[in-house]
């Protein structure tokens, strides 16, 4: 999994090894650490100098996270056999310099597209890290297919499953659930405007790819902890870090409940259904047949909560199969439910904002041809 997300990079032991990950977890741990944090707490309050400070804090704890896991990849590689010719402090130094500085570069990179280009810099770093590798696994399964170590049959049926997830992801992605918004009648000096309608959108999976990837992360844990011992170890640590291998029951249930807990948890803290009912009440707007206020707060809570379950329900599906599939065919090539979502999802976002872009651009020159036409007037 690691190697699909660095695009190859573990495998060819690149500088860019650890990818964006590093970044992608430093960031999760700020923003949970906002909610038992007051200092942080505040500073997310505080608007673009409270972002920056956060970001500076992001940026820290990456470079902390990429010295620890380059350390134990060292320690990993010195134990795999004679890979490493000259093992010692500084083969470990050296990885760890190179690896971290990988990552630090790859950070700025993310932060200049997002701040210069179109879309989120970072997760089309992961999303190009991904889909690099789908041209040699793709080859590489048509290769089996052609030894005759893997059925046509199968290849075909592979490639209807992964059209359909990618389909099913689309629609899951897109689904919202609409709460009706009325606003009353309004004077403003001496004319009265109706009253309006418009519509709050619950996302149903509002929480993204977060609860994949950072379950991800920590089922992986005892395995980079591992690495430290050369994959040896207590007995009991043993038998822990077998037992949570891919596709082994522990593993595919402790994924799934560590999906479900992320799911919620993150929508906790994104999405706040006390201060959209203040802001409603605020602006005059109220859900028929609710109370503003306290009443309305519980009812976006209640709705938000079930249409959690069923997203919830939705990113674990989605990122069982493969893991299933892989445990039963593993000469395939790995693309798991979380890879399929990043890619999917930021493909998504991406085209969006593209979209969004051009349409700005195009009446920015409307704008232009009458601003000219009015001065030749």
């Amino acid at each position: 999994m690691f190697n699909m997300f660095s695009g190859g990079g573990i495998h060819r032991m690149a500088i860019f090894a650890l990818n964006i990950m590093p970044y992608i977890s430093a960031s999760i741990i700020i923003q949970l650490m906002t909610t038992v944090s007051p200092t942080l707490d505040q500073l997310k309050k505080e608007g673009e100098q409270g972002r920056k400070t956060m970001n500076q804090y992001t940026r820290y704890l990456t470079v902390l996270l990429a010295a620890f896991q380059s350390y134990g990849i060292s320690v990993g590689l010195e134990g795999a056999g004679n890979v490493v010719a000259d093992p010692g402090l500084m083969f470990r130094i050296s990885t760890m310099i190179t690896l971290t500085g990988g990552t630090i570069f790859l950070m700025w990179l993310g932060e200049q597209v997002t701040a210069r280009g179109i879309g989120n810099g970072t997760s089309l770093i992961i999303m190009s890290g991904i889909v690099a590798e789908l041209p040699s696994a793709i080859a590489q399964t048509l290769e089996l297919g052609r030894q005759g170590a893997v059925s046509g049959i199968l290849i075909l049926a592979i490639i209807v499953v992964v059209v359909a997830v990618i389909t099913f992801i689309v629609f899951m992605e897109r689904a919202q659930r609409r709460l009706l918004i009325q606003y009353p009648k309004r004077q403003v000096g001496n004319r009265m405007f109706e009253g309006q309608s418009s519509h709050l959108p619950l996302k149903l999976n509002t929480s993204g790819v977060i609860p994949p990837i950072f379950a991800s992360s920590l089922l992986l844990l005892p395995a980079t902890v591992a690495n430290f011992n050369a994959g040896g170890g207590p007995d009991w640590f043993i038998t822990i870090t077998s037992a949570l291998g891919h596709g082994r029951p522990a593993f595919l249930i402790l994924y799934i409940g560590l999906i479900v807990f992320f799911a919620f948890f993150y929508t906790a803290i994104v999405f706040n259904p006390t201060e959209t009912a203040d802001n409603l009440k605020k602006h005059g707007g109220f859900i028929p047949g609710i109370r503003p206020g306290e009443r309305t707060a519980e009812y976006i809570d209640y709705v938000l909560s079930r249409i959690t379950v069923v997203g919830a329900g939705y990113l674990a599906l989605v990122c069982l199969c493969p893991e299933i599939l892989t445990y039963y065919q593993p000469g395939l090539f790995y693309f798991g439910g979380t890879s399929l979502l990043i890619v999917v999802s930021v493909t998504m976002d991406t085209v969006a904002q593209i979209q969004g872009y051009l349409l700005a651009h195009q009446y920015e020159g409307l704008i232009k041809r009458s601003k000219l036409r009015g001065r030749r007037r």
